[in-house]
């Protein structure tokens, strides 16, 4: 009976806990499309990202690869990922700062085999002790030619609401952990960084109409 009255009386504690660290609201700067439902669209691709910061080379593959999983988390289309030693990839030389004709867009679906392209680039990237981050994404229908989501935002560790973003998402993560590494490890580890990151990018895709 004593274990069962303590279980008891830590559950209200718990979810105290769970509600003190609830982070705050994210306001990033992106486009969706009210008029397009993105689970119509079946098959898009994701090219890995470019970058524009030659220091840090390997930030492309690992921002696409925690954008890969994001993404599919939310089970909206099929997902392919195309990687820069690809020869597709190399063939094509996507530039998310690039306009394309229809022409050229119905070239891009005839070699990707997809109905949508997710196109990229790492703008800028810092790491520890000044973590940032910029990243900007389009995803573009391959059948009408039209841009349906898009998102160009800087998430910096230094700035007190992406810090507490972090904290809240990372002690929902760990509701039984409360070290003071375990709740700076977003902001410390760029890995742990990068999956904050993309998996607040991918919220993005099913956000609320206001």
């Amino acid at each position: 009976m004593y274990n069962a009255k303590k279980i008891f009386l830590l559950v209200p504690l718990i979810i105290c806990g769970c509600g003190m660290h609830k982070a705050p609201e994210a306001k990033l700067n992106f486009y969706l499309n009210a008029d397009k439902d993105l689970s119509t669209i079946g098959r898009v691709t994701l090219i890995e990202l470019g970058n524009s910061n030659v220091a840090f080379p390997q930030i492309s593959s690992d921002s696409t690869e925690a954008l890969s999983l994001a993404f599919q988390k939310k089970q909206l289309f099929g997902l392919t990922v195309i990687r820069q030693n690809d020869p597709i990839w190399q063939s094509l030389q996507l530039d998310v700062d690039d306009n394309y004709t229809l022409e050229q867009i119905s070239a891009i679906r005839k070699s990707l085999k997809s109905d949508a392209v997710i196109i990229g680039k790492v703008m800028s990237f810092s790491p520890y002790p000044h973590m940032a981050i910029g990243l900007r994404l389009k995803l573009i229908d391959l059948n009408s030619g039209q841009m349906v989501w898009a998102i160009e935002q800087i998430w910096d560790t230094t700035d007190k609401t992406v810090e507490d973003r972090i904290k809240g998402y990372y002690d929902d993560k760990n509701l039984f952990t409360q070290s003071t590494l375990q709740e700076k490890i977003g902001t410390i580890s760029s890995l742990k960084f990068i999956k904050f990151v993309a998996d607040e990018t991918a919220e993005t895709l099913q956000a609320k109409k206001k």
